[in-house]
């Protein structure tokens, strides 16, 4: 039996079906990671958009749409490594957690003040893949 509420349908296997919901509340929460990160990145904590006219907050909606990718691409690609990291040290990762894991995060980006980059000094630190060091701690894995 399915059950019109609002414009969502409610089947019985939702009520029912508690792994369901789990996996449905899962899905919201990466959902509502990617529009707080993109909250964060647009407003920087200071609920302020500064174009004025349409054309100029339409450039600020796509310059914030590349940002977001180049975020989750970004991180996306350093929990690859991460993950390959603990592999090759012995420690177990099971793909049902990662599964799990959403890129969209920002607690590593720094929203105010000035970044300085030594771009040379950066350079000298990459490895022979190209990549950064990862900063390795205990986890829960």
């Amino acid at each position: 039996m399915i059950n019109l509420v609002g414009r969502f349908h409610v089947t019985d296997s939702y009520l029912a079906d508690p792994v369901y919901r789990r996996k449905i509340s899962r899905q919201l929460n990466k959902g509502e990671s990617l529009h707080a990160l993109r909250r964060d990145l647009l407003y920087a904590h200071e609920g302020m958009i500064r174009a004025r006219h349409p054309e100029a907050q339409t450039e600020q909606a796509w310059c914030l749409t590349l940002v977001t990718n180049a975020v989750i691409a970004w991180t996306t690609e350093y929990f690859g490594l991460a993950v390959e990291q603990m592999r090759a040290a012995g420690r177990q990762v099971d793909d049902e957690v990662l599964a799990h894991i959403s890129p969209a995060h920002s607690e590593n980006i720094n929203f105010f003040g000035a970044i300085e980059v030594d771009i040379e000094g950066e350079l000298a630190q990459l490895g022979p893949t190209g990549y950064r060091p990862l900063r390795v701690r205990d986890t829960l894995f």
